[in-house]
């Protein structure tokens, strides 16, 4: 789901790497429109209320709405740096970070988070974090599948949704029709995970508030273990593969010799 970059991808890893992140970014959109009525998981709208406080010289909120932005990019920049860094000693490993890091403060904001206002300094902090573990996740998807997948905003993939559903009435090819089914289902995986987890998210916060960040934990813990297995596995394997090959040999060379 992780590991596998470049050549190496398929349209299963994409699809995984999909439907997981993308469910727990809808959780996380959620609860940060129901505790702190704020968009966590894109910048657009920022964009469009910092204009507007600026059109009404309210300057210090202006200034709120343009710090959620950075934090969004801070996020993403950080995902980034720590994935070339890893990447040149262990890159089977380089989502690894960046994932811990998104968990951790996941993990702070439902534990120690309470009632907040996206107007008092509580209520901002839970923002700016939430924004910040968004830009990391979403950049490391956008990295690891080559922006095939983007997982933490629905504008995009409605756009390329649009396209190649009109494209279905004009390629004939029957490799280029497989294909663009394939990209379909996984944008409609995409949206659909992450309206549930959006619907779920919102089902939980009514009962354990904050704590709903914990499911989305869950969710990124059992991704990375999963990959982690799997990779096991895999050297086991090469492992098991590696002796049956030299004890193969070897019993050649001996009847040979015999």
């Amino acid at each position: 789901m992780f590991r596998h970059q470049g050549k190496n991808r398929t349209f299963s890893h994409n699809l995984r790497l999909a439907t997981t992140l993308s469910f727990v970014a809808g959780i996380v959109n959620v609860t940060g429109v129901l505790e702190i009525q704020v968009l966590t998981t894109n910048v657009t709208g920022h964009f469009a209320y910092f204009a507007e406080q600026i059109m009404e010289h309210q300057y210090l909120a202006a200034f709120a709405f343009f710090v959620f932005i950075l934090f969004f990019l801070l996020g993403a920049f950080t995902s980034n740096f720590i994935v070339e860094l890893v990447a040149k000693t262990k890159p089977e490993f380089s989502h690894v970070i960046p994932l811990s890091i998104e968990i951790v403060l996941l993990f702070i904001i439902g534990l120690f988070g309470a009632s907040a206002d996206a107007a008092n300094l509580q209520g901002k902090i839970i923002a700016f974090t939430l924004l910040f573990t968004m830009g990391l996740q979403n950049a490391l998807v956008t990295r690891i599948s080559q922006s095939t997948v983007r997982t933490t905003h629905l504008t995009g993939l409605f756009t390329d949704l649009g396209i190649e559903l009109s494209q279905l009435f004009f390629y004939t090819q029957i490799e280029e029709k497989k294909k663009l089914r394939r990209n379909i289902f996984l944008r409609l995986s995409i949206i659909t995970l992450f309206f549930l987890g959006c619907f779920v998210g919102g089902l939980l916060y009514q009962i354990i508030a904050l704590k709903t960040l914990f499911l989305g934990c869950l969710f990124l813990l059992i991704a990375l273990f999963y990959d982690y297995f799997r990779l096991k596995i895999y050297y086991l394997n090469r492992k098991k593969n590696f002796y049956l090959e030299r004890y193969e040999w070897n019993k050649k060379i001996n009847e040979h010799n015999s």
